[in-house]
């Protein structure tokens, strides 16, 4: 790598549908928000010929980032492919957001790729959301690189930087974290720092100077070489200890020159293997420049040690009733198995999905089984549909570049797949199949939000299908407890994003609401009651008069109906009908109207009328025996609790904790984890917890993480209820 002389490739940079999985590179740019990862897909587009020297599409506009919302909103908010060519080589670049509210859109690239570059910016350094994502990409053996951008800050060292990397990503084995290429500094600046103007390869021992806005090869100076033999001891040692050779280190160590080529192919088999991490830098080409500072040495890297989708495990499949099927691994001849990794809407073409071919070949106009499974809890309903797809191509910018297929390892998109979510699998459909969708984060932050106007309400319920569809991260709720439309997001930011999308693509204008958690009511003590429903006016009465007894009964215990009626005072026909009526109303609540709990209701007595009595009279008289055995009773609110478990670095532990005291939590214990972190689980109230998906990353800068579920009911505090109570008063 490094060794190479390349030539501006021009019309070949626009990369096309590929003809074979070894001719294709998937890899996903991944990194804190302000890393600088759209910047440098843009550069890479650009040295690759894909852009002109303005850094432009033919049509004007950005390849990345090209959405109007993320115009306004000044940051990344969706997943964005941008495919160039690099030496025959079809490179798939999976630009996803840096912030945390739209991680789904990242794990949408991670699920798309075969390799992450980890973008770190020089001047901010490594945040402890990346060393997470790092932690994930190693748990699966995805192979990973590290761009230090941002060099032309302020005090920014690119040695510096590279031992923070190895210290957070190098784990065990700092020494697996080694840069490839060292940075030439030119003459200082003013201020006193001296921008970096080219590149020192290590192995090659060759000197590419970019000042010009061409890369120009030369000799290193002799005041260079003993900087630069220092580092290259180092980095061979690396490579070797992650060499399969097991003889070479002690081959090394006793003097012997390991030939270049050698320790360039054992290098590319350790990056290929996850087991070894270059680091390089990067820089933005300067304005009329067409290569940026360490674009082509990123280009080589990538196309010549990142790994084929050959060398990706095939995917586990099944046929929709849960079958196991076995693929041979990314065989364009094998069945068809394909992924919907994004879905998003075009005002003029319609959905268009966002597909990785993992087996077979997708082709034009091709009649396949769409399959979706495992997602009913996010408002996904099972689905197992044909569909005639559309046109395929290959997005750039705003472009849609024609394909006629698109073979086992790529990527490309598909239009008019009018039943196909986000993480739903396309097959054949002679021989349909199921891929498992890929973890998504539980949404955690509730909108509560409410047609703005009648035309709204109209469209409301379709916009939302569509948003839910596009997004697995989201999930629709419509509470039926507390009446209310609630779409549980990952944070403000993702919020907004869905309000924004509902107004402007699908024409629907909301208004947001306070979030209601689901309350219930008890009885606090014991009370009896008698409904009498007697009506006399001409014709045929109503007559029912019942008694009953209510206790209260421990958490948990729902409504408990005894029959104590002796001597038929009540016909045994309509016992059933007060058990009805109690139920009815104990579901619409005794106090505040909110459903009722955890009573045992016991029928005493009653009266009956042989010809006035009826099912539905002894039905309103279990309803009115209930309302004032209540008026009689001391009610308790009942608030839902739940049970959270939060992983947060060690060194918050004591913030979350005290924060989860001060939310009415009862902190349950803790656990040690891996990496310095630590397990807290406790008790907390829904009602104090609304918002901690926003607070808990405000709290722990981002790093921790939690979930939660529902534990039970129980009382709320007198003041607590009080103020609810006063609050409800004063709404109405």
């Amino acid at each position: 790598m490094g060794d190479k002389t390349h030539t501006h490739p021009g019309a070949a940079g626009r990369a096309s549908a590929a003809d074979r999985p070894t001719s294709v590179r998937n890899v996903v740019l991944v990194g804190h928000s302000g890393s600088g990862k759209t910047t440098l897909v843009e550069a890479l587009a650009l040295t690759a010929g894909a852009l002109n020297r303005a850094g432009r599409v033919e049509d004007g506009g950005c390849v990345s980032d090209y959405d109007e919302m993320e115009h306004r909103q000044q940051r990344s908010v969706q997943l964005s492919l941008v495919p160039v060519e690099w030496d025959g080589i079809k490179v798939n670049l999976l630009d996803t957001p840096g912030y945390a509210d739209f991680v789904g859109e990242l794990r949408a690239g991670l699920r798309a790729a075969d390799a992450a570059l980890f973008v770190v910016s020089a001047s901010d350094g490594v945040d402890g959301s990346t060393r997470m994502l790092w932690e994930e990409c190693a748990a699966v053996g995805m192979p990973r690189a590290i761009v230090i951008t941002h060099l032309e800050a302020a005090r920014a060292d690119f040695e510096e930087m590279t031992r923070i990397c190895a210290e957070a990503f190098g784990g065990d084995d700092p020494d697996a974290v080694l840069p490839l290429y060292l940075p030439l500094h030119g003459p200082p600046a003013p201020d006193g720092h001296a921008p970096v103007t080219g590149l020192v390869g290590l192995l090659s021992r060759k000197l590419f100077d970019y000042a010009s806005g061409e890369r120009v090869e030369s000799e290193p100076g002799e005041e260079q070489l003993p900087r630069l033999d220092e580092a290259r001891s180092m980095l061979i040692e690396g490579i070797i200890s992650e060499s399969e050779d097991e003889t070479l280190m002690e081959r090394y160590l006793g003097g012997e020159q390991v030939d270049v080529k050698t320790l360039i192919e054992d290098l590319e088999r350790a990056v290929a293997r996850g087991v070894f991490f270059p680091a390089l830098a990067a820089a933005p080409a300067a304005e009329g420049a067409r290569q940026g500072l360490g674009t082509v040495e990123l280009l080589e890297l990538i196309t010549r040690g990142f790994p084929t989708p050959l060398e990706r495990e095939a995917p586990r499949v099944t046929t929709p009733d849960g079958v196991p099927r076995e693929l041979r691994m990314c065989d364009p001849d094998e069945s068809l198995v394909a992924e919907v990794v994004k879905t998003s809407s075009d005002p003029y073409v319609g959905r268009i999905s966002l597909v990785r071919v993992f087996s077979g070949t997708l082709r034009a106009d091709q009649t396949v089984h769409v399959s979706g499974h495992g997602l009913a809890d996010r408002g996904h309903e099972d689905h197992d549909v044909d569909e005639r797809i559309g046109a395929l191509s290959t997005p750039f910018g705003k472009q849609q570049r024609p394909v006629s297929h698109v073979i086992a390892g790529d990527l490309a998109c598909v239009a008019k797949l009018s039943r196909a979510e986000t993480g739903d699998t396309l097959s054949s459909k002679d021989d349909p199949l199921l891929m498992a969708p890929w973890e998504m984060p539980d949404p955690l932050l509730p909108l509560a939000i409410q047609a703005h106007s009648k035309p709204d309400e109209d469209k409301l319920s379709q916009g939302l299908a569509r948003l839910v569809a596009e997004d697995p991260t989201m999930r629709l709720e419509q509470n039926q407890d507390t009446h209310q439309v609630v779409l549980w997001c990952l944070g403000e930011a993702h919020a907004d994003v869905a309000l924004e999308r509902l107004r402007s693509r699908y024409g629907v204008q909301v208004d947001v609401v306070p979030h209601r958690v689901s309350l219930r009511e008890t009885f606090g003590t014991r009370a009896a009651g008698r409904g009498r429903h007697v009506k006399q006016s001409g014709g045929h009465g109503q007559y029912a008069i019942c008694e009953i007894e209510v206790e209260p009964l421990p958490g948990g215990s729902g409504i408990e109906f005894v029959d104590k009626v002796v001597g038929g005072a009540v016909p045994r026909q309509f016992i059933p009908s007060v058990e009805k009526g109690v139920r009815a109303q104990a579901a619409k609540g005794v106090a505040a109207g909110h459903p009722l709990i955890d009573v045992r209701v016991t029928l005493l007595d009653g009266k009956a009328h042989s010809v006035d009595s009826s099912d539905a009279a002894f039905q309103t008289a279990g309803a009115l025996a209930l309302r004032e055995a209540a008026a009689e009773a001391k009610i308790h609110l009942l608030e839902p609790v739940a049970e959270v478990s939060v992983l947060v670095g060690d060194d918050y532990v004591g913030a979350v904790m005290s924060d989860l005291s001060g939310r009415r939590g009862k902190v349950l214990g803790t656990e040690q984890t891996s990496g310095g972190r630590t397990v807290i689980r406790a008790e907390v109230p829904e009602m104090e917890i609304g918002r901690y998906a926003v607070d808990l990353r405000s709290l722990s800068h981002g790093t921790a993480r939690f979930d939660r579920r529902y534990a039970r009911h129980e009382p709320m505090p007198q003041q607590v209820a009080e103020r609810l109570r006063a609050e409800l008063r004063a709404a109405s």
